[in-house]
């Protein structure tokens, strides 16, 4: 009997042990585990924008520099746009299917249409005025499209293209909420916007850090709070992302304290309608660029930023570091596995392993 008891032991305990071992590679496989890279171009360059456009990552930069990196043969062209003496800036591109956008980030603000056929720019919306200050620009579909800055008013300085990007009309603040004391946004990667069909997404920053949302594609406005750490100049949400049109993430944090990591990061599961902070006191401090990663279901995100590279496998909940690299501004995912990532000069592919 002691021998039969010990032999029914010894297999309930190799298959408890063969399970165990069977849910962690599923488990293991189905996360990623580490990150190769390979740099594309590297160059005295500074890039917050960039765009995926089937085998071109298109790119806008600093000092006038605009173009793209061809995957397929590994051939970066680059164009630059000057004008009088001005120093530009571009931190929003935006695409349709036969032009790329980008937008200086300053004063006058330059909104300038890119042929993808040969990269000629047309400057198609002009603005002068010394609070003028853009942070990012998206397009809903090739007619309409939308661009958000700081406050020259009483509102968020909000444009609108509904001509396929050829002319551009500013939101009359009486149509937009009121913006706070204090509050503004931040140009830190083109990800202020987040459209998800005919929802849109606007995030803030500063003294006052908020969602606002549009239902239809602009035209009507509500405003939601957050519990982002806010109160500063440079505190408040730098980046957002939404899987769909319920679940959301947004971070960001303390630019002057880039190593905090609580008080930083914020998930929705209503549309952005409430917020709860998560993974506070672990994982990444200031990040500046968030993504989902596809067809994840919500559960799989990467940030980008002061910290390198983190990963999620579960939401937000708890996150892990692939890489040290704190030199990367923007992010996105051209497939499952693979994204292109850039900033201080450089670009570069990420690929995922598991």
């Amino acid at each position: 009997m002691k021998n039969i008891l010990l032999v029914l032991s010894l297999f309930v305990l190799l298959i408890s042990c063969k399970t165990g071992s069977y849910d962690n590679f599923k488990l293991n496989n189905n996360e990623f585990q580490s990150v190769e890279t390979d740099t594309l171009f590297q160059d005295k360059i500074s890039i917050r924008a960039i765009q995926i456009d089937k085998n071109k990552i298109w790119y806008a930069a600093d000092n006038g520099r605009y173009g793209f990196f061809n995957l397929d043969n590994s051939q970066k062209k680059e164009n630059r746009i000057t004008k009088d003496s001005l120093k530009l800036e571009f931190r929003s591109i935006a695409q349709t299917s036969k032009h790329v956008y980008i937008l200086n980030v300053g004063n006058p603000a330059l909104l300038y249409q890119i042929s993808k056929e040969d990269s000629s720019a047309k400057l198609v919306y002009e603005e002068r005025h010394e609070k003028v200050f853009f942070d990012s620009m998206q397009f809903w579909n090739n007619t309409e499209g939308i661009a958000m800055g700081d406050p020259v008013e009483d509102c968020l300085n909000i444009i609108v293209t509904r001509d396929g990007g050829n002319s551009w009309n500013k939101i009359p603040c009486d149509k937009l909420p009121k913006v706070l004391t204090g509050e503004a946004a931040f140009a830190a990667s083109n990800t202020n916007i987040i459209i998800k069909e005919n929802n849109t997404w606007i995030v803030s920053g500063g003294k006052s850090s908020r969602a606002f949302y549009s239902p239809d594609r602009g035209n009507t406005w509500e405003v939601y709070d957050t519990p982002i750490v806010q109160g500063k100049t440079m505190t408040g949400i730098f980046t957002a992302d939404f899987y769909d049109s319920k679940i959301g993430f947004v971070a960001g944090g303390d630019y002057e304290n880039r190593n905090q990591n609580f008080g930083n990061k914020a998930i929705t599961d209503d549309g952005g309608k409430t917020w709860k902070l998560i993974a506070e006191n672990h994982g990444f401090g200031y990040a500046s660029c968030v993504q989902y990663v596809p067809n994840s279901n919500g559960k799989s995100i990467v940030s980008v930023g002061f910290s390198g590279v983190y990963y999620s496998s579960n939401g937000g909940e708890t996150w892990k570091q692939l890489s040290s690299d704190a030199t990367l501004n923007t992010i996105r995912f051209i497939n499952e596995t693979t994204a292109v990532a850039a900033g201080q000069n450089k670009m570069i592919r990420i690929s995922f392993k598991k």
